[in-house]
């Protein structure tokens, strides 16, 4: 496919998913609220994007107000959005869940356009991630070349349904990401980003060259059958954990976003009841005992790449 091809499927994906969360809009506006909790947590200011969090002070919005923040929410996704203070390099986040009385056609439309939405916001980071054939590094340039100002990150969330919760609560999850990589894996992507050719702030164009070198020859020195893990810190984040009362069985969802839970009323449904995310304290968290990890030695620190084999 040609980049012409390329960006103008990109352009129209992102038409489509700015048209389907205005319409989404328009559908929940008329349907009877029966209960809104959503929590607005301390903007992250410019150039302080990597600064470990150790407090995050909650605000509750409740009812009718609850609803219009979260609807602002969904389609919140460029730079213009945010106060020129605050930084866009971290997504805005808003915790919290409406619950909405719906009858069968409302329900089954409700379920069809959401459903359009996150199928259109995977099909747009397929592109962006995929499909472009780009290292990290150069994609914010090819996004905001063509959709000028766009929060990736706001843009590739998905928007999570429940159906007939019983109880939907709200706590804190700290934890890593850990994904086995390939060594050549590795170093194709290192490869492609010295092939890429532009500087990185803080370096210049050679010393990021020099950098990205140096991490080739650290990784190719490697055993091919050593185990290589992306370990990478996750900032604390809200999280929900939804019950089902009839199933026994709780869930638990990342929430970025408010979820929508959608109660069939005529079905037996009661309102759920809705907990409150309290302030988050990084001393008061309590750590469950985990069995000792297999030690590993960090190798590229800035993918965040280890490995189990000794050093050479």
């Amino acid at each position: 496919m040609s980049n012409y091809d390329l960006i103008a499927r990109m352009n129209q994906c992102f038409n489509q998913l700015e048209a389907a969360l205005a319409e989404l809009h328009q559908q929940i506006v008329p349907l009877r609220l029966l209960a809104a909790r959503v929590f607005s947590l301390p903007e992250i200011e410019k150039g302080k994007e990597h600064q470990a969090i150790e407090q995050i002070a909650v605000e509750q919005h409740l009812g009718q107000a609850a609803r219009d923040l979260a609807l602002e929410h969904y389609q919140r996704l460029f730079i213009h959005h945010n106060k020129q203070h605050v930084s866009s390099k971290a997504a805005v986040r808003l915790p919290g869940v409406l619950c909405l009385a719906v009858e069968p056609l409302q329900y089954a439309a409700l379920q069809q356009q959401i459903s359009r939405i996150n199928r259109l916001k995977a099909e747009l980071e397929h592109i962006i991630t995929v499909e472009s054939g780009l290292a990290p590094e150069q994609r914010f340039d090819f996004v905001h070349t063509h959709l000028h100002g766009l929060i990736t990150l706001s843009a590739y969330r998905t928007i999570t349904l429940l159906t007939n919760p019983d109880s939907v609560r709200f706590g804190w999850a700290n934890k890593h990401i850990i994904k086995k990589v390939k060594r050549d894996d590795v170093l194709q992507q290192l490869e492609k980003s010295l092939k890429a050719g532009r500087a990185v702030p803080p370096y210049n164009r050679q010393q990021w060259a020099e950098l990205v070198e140096r991490e080739i020859d650290d990784v190719s020195r490697l055993p091919q059958q050593a185990t290589l893990k992306i370990k990478r810190p996750v900032k604390v984040q809200p999280i929900a954990r939804v019950w089902y009362q009839q199933q026994q069985k709780q869930v638990q969802h990342p929430c970025p976003l408010p979820l929508l839970a959608l109660c069939q009323l005529e079905r037996g449904a009661a309102v759920p009841k809705i907990g409150e995310l309290l302030n988050y304290d990084a001393n008061a968290v309590k750590h469950k005992h985990k069995p000792q990890a297999k030690p590993l030695r960090l190798v590229v620190k800035r993918l965040h790449l280890y490995t189990d084999a000794p050093t050479l």
